[in-house]
């Protein structure tokens, strides 16, 4: 094995889908301020938050194996 040190790709390639996702994290964004303030713990975003982080994976999926050996 050599020293060097292993990069794992998928973190690099999420940042380069992030502006392809803008639709959904104004989404999730919106809803925290809308939300914000709420004191009896019924209101959250996880909807929004996952619809963001499925439009990365699917953006990273399509290029993560061209990276992997």
């Amino acid at each position: 094995m050599s020293d060097e040190e292993v990069v794992d790709p998928k973190a690099t390639l999420e940042v380069q889908c992030k502006p392809k996702c803008v639709r959904q994290i104004k989404e999730y964004q919106a809803c925290t301020k809308r939300i914000e303030g709420d004191e009896s713990g019924h209101k959250h975003c996880t909807g929004q938050y996952f619809d963001y982080w499925q439009c990365i994976d699917k953006c990273v999926a399509a290029k993560l194996f061209d990276h992997l050996k």
